[in-house]
């Protein structure tokens, strides 16, 4: 159906047909019903909130002995939050804290996967970008450099990526 089929179906259609179509999609699709519960209830901090404490779970586990460092976890977040039209202050803040977690981790304990570096890169070069298409990279310039100081500190396998990247961005 297209666009402009749909809005001849909603002409013909009377208030009560509309509500009662509204109600049954909020019942039947949880996105539906997560959109307009962010729409009517816009709480974005207790929504990065509870991003940040599952994000912090990926890396430090309060119910297992190993974390899962899974990249998705976050990734899934931040495209939720984008379709949602979450802050993008508080966006680009909850991609930097994921790196800044990964960091956390890795002076703690030895990670062996590559993976899980080139992952840290894809993250940190996704929070550069969108942070500078947001015009928000200003205002997290300071935490941008810590990171990749930090990922040199820590020896880490693309630490020279992290500074090249870093360079391009901001010259």
């Amino acid at each position: 159906m297209s666009k402009r089929e749909l809005k001849k179906y909603l002409s013909q259609q009377t208030n009560e047909q509309l509500q009662e179509s509204f109600l049954e999609l909020y019942d039947k699709f949880s996105v539906v019903k997560t959109y307009y519960d962010f729409v009517f209830n816009p709480n974005e901090k207790k929504l990065i909130s509870e991003a940040k404490s599952k994000i912090a779970n990926e890396f430090f586990p309060l119910n297992r002995k190993r974390p899962k460092l899974r990249r998705s976890v976050p990734q899934n977040y931040f495209k939720h939050f984008i379709s949602l039209g979450v802050d993008s202050f508080l966006i680009a803040d909850l991609m930097l804290y994921t790196i800044e977690t990964a960091q956390k981790l890795t002076s703690q304990r030895t990670i062996k996967q590559e993976t899980f570096f080139k992952g840290q890169y894809r993250s940190f070069e996704q929070a550069i970008q969108f942070s500078i298409s947001r015009g928000v990279y200003r205002d997290f310039v300071d935490r941008i450099k810590a990171v990749e100081e930090i990922a040199v500190a820590q020896e880490w396998t693309n630490s020279t990526q992290f500074s090249e990247l870093l360079e391009r961005f901001d010259s």
